[in-house]
């Protein structure tokens, strides 16, 4: 018999992070600030490298394209989590359930190539300086978004053709938010020993090797920084740890939650809300408090948006 013909489930329930109405509403308040706040900061991120061309550079395009992955990252479930606690309606469809799951590891799986890409990057215009804009040029940061991406869906493809053959003969209470392997493989009529060491060789190896490559990548960086004392290199000094605080808030929630993928549900929540919905905002707080290029030229584009108000607002005779 096909294994996909088993499954007689046609929705989920969500039980989210409590049954606690008054815990709902509170949830309600500060996840819907924090998702405005992420969506806000990001667009005014991509909006400020747009717009002023000293931050056209490949370090920049890519945290453009960071800022992109983070807002997408935080619309796959964070919305339909919000709506739930203001409605009170927790299900969600077999196909919802598996989109969500898709796009999951689509935003995350491109995230993590990103990131290696912008350690990458600056690598380079620390180590090799001289060969700086040879390596990176503009085809290759392309080359490095786009391979970003392709990365991305062939491994959220790979989650979704194992989710679609799972038997699911019964239970349909997903104890999260939202949907994702380590929570729904538990549902299925299947021997979960088996799932969960699929999720290990994969999502959990993956971004244990990734963070491997990329906290060697950037001990180098910072040992190669040190040798140096001029304000250019307090400068990298900064970016450079901004950098490795966002990749570390990123990757020490997903090692955790695949490579132990039985563990607490409680604390599977707790790093499931860190890296959906706080770790989006830890972009535009990182990347603007501790970089003063950002922060001119937001000014820049405070100003220039405040004196075309001024002009548009001035009678034209008196």
């Amino acid at each position: 018999m096909d294994i996909g013909n088993k499954s007689t489930v046609s929705e989920f329930v969500l039980l989210g992070l409590s049954s606690s109405r008054d815990l709902q509403l509170f949830f309600f308040m500060v996840f819907s600030l924090f998702y405005v706040a992420t969506m806000v900061g990001n667009c005014l991120i991509v909006i400020t490298v747009i717009a002023d061309s000293h931050l056209h550079s490949p370090m920049y395009f890519l945290l453009t394209n960071l800022s992109l992955i983070d807002m997408s990252l935080a619309s796959f479930a964070t919305p339909k989590m919000i709506t739930d606690y203001l409605t009170g309606h927790k299900t969600i469809s077999f196909d919802g359930c598996i989109s969500q799951i898709f796009f999951l590891h689509l935003f995350t799986g491109t995230e993590i190539i990103l990131l290696m890409a912008m350690s990458f990057d600056r690598y380079i215009a620390i180590c090799k300086p001289l060969r700086y804009a040879t390596i990176i040029s503009p085809r290759v940061c392309i080359m490095l978004v786009v391979t970003s991406w392709v990365v991305g869906v062939m491994h959220s493809m790979s989650q979704v053709v194992f989710a679609l053959h799972l038997p699911f003969c019964g239970p349909n209470e997903v104890d999260s938010f939202f949907c994702d392997l380590p929570v729904v493989f538990q549902l299925a009529c299947v021997d979960t020993y088996v799932l969960g060491f699929f999720m290990i060789s994969t999502s959990g190896i993956i971004a244990l090797s990734c963070f491997i490559l990329l906290f060697n990548s950037y001990v180098i960086v910072l040992l190669t920084i040190k040798q140096h004392s001029s304000g250019g290199s307090s400068k990298a000094l900064s970016t450079c740890t901004a950098h490795f605080i966002v990749v570390f808030m990123f990757f020490g929630p997903c090692i955790f939650i695949y490579m132990w993928p039985l563990s607490s549900f409680l604390v599977d929540k707790i790093l499931s809300v860190f890296y959906t919905i706080f770790t989006p905002i830890l972009n535009p707080i990182i990347y603007t408090l501790r970089n003063q290029e950002v922060k001119t030229a937001m000014r820049k584009l405070k100003n220039r948006y405040l004196n075309s108000n001024n002009i548009a607002q001035s009678p034209h005779y008196s």
